[in-house]
């Protein structure tokens, strides 16, 4: 299992013109409707998605689900110029801050109707709900959504006699006590947190810390707030930690985090369910622990994945896709696709003691209540995370904060006033 990487789809300029009709629904010799389903799950998680899909076949004569695994690129890359020439699929697995951009496109259909219908969309996470939302609709339904959690290095923290962290103020104090330098050279040979600036994990660490601190980036009705006391308060509580304590070295990404992990010389970082398997490869006795608490509480921004319905489904298609949600969301299923792809559950209604032979998946679920939206139903993502990115990394390499908020606000209106 792998995070996903941030993508930038190369879309046409014109909206699709997807046909209702789709030679797939339903079959004109058995009656059963036929429906073609896109995922980018290349490793385990894939598999046990490809075997719940069987699963839904084998429970009912009345919906075919086949499923096709393409790398995230490649599906990425082909699938509008796929769904134009309705060769493409009815069912659709989307990394969150694509939806926008391809609702607008004219290439996917609201799924309000079934969310005001199912019995079950009422036990979904509400934030992982939020990230498949575009404008007042709803487009996707949550397949993955996990919270940015904290990995420790265990030794590190018993060998320091440090304790895990709960707020920020503990954060920093014991990031600076598992701070080492021996030879007194101003570059640590063991730091206490790996702090990314830019392309971090999920791109969701400064999204994490700055509504953990009580501010935001874009609001849910588009205005523009990163210019604000509260997010001027974050960036320089972590700067002047970083440049006074050297906690973490400065200029990291999301790779430089989990190597720095990997290799023994961060004790603490920022990481999703792969960085166990790492970590176990690696040698070292892991915890996870929830990203301690900041002025407003734990705000932790979540890697997900949703399920969205093509526009070239047909209405019997859009049935056959329905009566798959409701079936993929029971709780016994939502018990399987945890334990066996690592993601925890995205309905309330399974508990950690539920997926507890998986000590990960149960230690996630219990976070899963943290877990924020990045950016919902926003269109120009990867123009704001790239002026995040801007911002972050110069306010820890020095910065003067308050300019570089302006210049972020700046550069965020103007994005989306493109």
């Amino acid at each position: 299992m792998r995070k996903l990487p941030a993508f930038v789809a190369v879309l046409a300029a014109a909206s699709l013109a997807v046909s209702a009709c789709s030679a797939a629904a339903p079959d004109a010799d058995t009656g059963v409707v036929e429906v073609t389903f896109w995922h980018g799950y290349t490793e385990a998680d894939g598999k046990a998605l490809d075997q719940l899909v069987e699963a839904f076949n084998a429970s009912q004569d009345e919906v075919v689900v086949t499923t096709e695994t393409k790398p995230w690129a490649t599906l990425l890359d082909t699938v509008l110029p796929a769904l134009t020439s309705k060769t493409g699929p009815e069912l659709l697995a989307l990394p969150p801050e694509h939806i926008p951009v391809f609702a607008s496109k004219g290439a996917l259909s609201p799924l309000t109707d079934w969310y005001d219908r199912s019995e079950v969309a009422p036990r979904l996470n509400a934030q992982a709900v939020a990230t498949g939302t575009a404008g007042s609709e709803r487009y996707g339904a949550p397949l993955s959504f996990t919270p940015l959690t904290m990995f420790v290095n265990k030794a590190m923290f018993d060998a320091a006699g440090v304790d895990v962290p709960t707020t920020w103020d503990e954060w920093v104090a014991a990031a600076a006590a598992l701070t080492v330098d021996e030879n007194g050279d101003g570059t640590p040979e063991q730091y206490g947190l790996a702090l990314q600036d830019n392309a971090t994990v999920g791109n969701g660490v400064w999204m994490s810390l700055l509504k953990s601190g009580g501010g935001d980036v874009v609001t849910a009705d588009g205005e523009v707030v990163i210019d604000s006391p509260e997010n001027e308060r974050t960036l320089s509580f972590w700067a002047d930690a970083v440049a006074s304590q050297r906690i973490s070295p400065s200029g990291l990404t999301g790779v430089d985090g989990d190597g720095l992990f990997k290799a023994g010389k961060a004790a603490m970082t920022f990481a999703g369910p792969w960085m166990a398997s790492i970590a176990e490869e690696s040698g070292i006795d892991y915890g996870i622990a929830p990203l301690p608490m900041g002025p407003a509480g734990v705000k932790a921004s979540a890697l997900a994945v949703d399920m969205t319905v093509t526009s070239q489904a047909t209405d019997a298609q859009r049935r056959g896709i329905e009566r798959f949600l409701d079936w993929f969301y029971m709780p016994d299923n939502m018990i399987t696709w945890s334990l066996a792809s690592g993601w925890p559950p995205v309905t309330t209604d399974v508990t950690a003691d539920q997926v507890s032979e998986n000590p990960v998946v149960a230690a996630l679920t219990d976070q899963s209540a943290d877990g924020v939206a990045l950016l919902p139903g926003v269109i120009p993502q990867t123009d704001i995370l790239t002026a995040l990115d801007t911002l972050t990394q110069r306010a820890l390499s020095g910065g003067d904060v308050p300019s570089l908020l302006r210049e972020a606000q700046s550069e965020i209106e103007g994005a989306l006033a493109r």
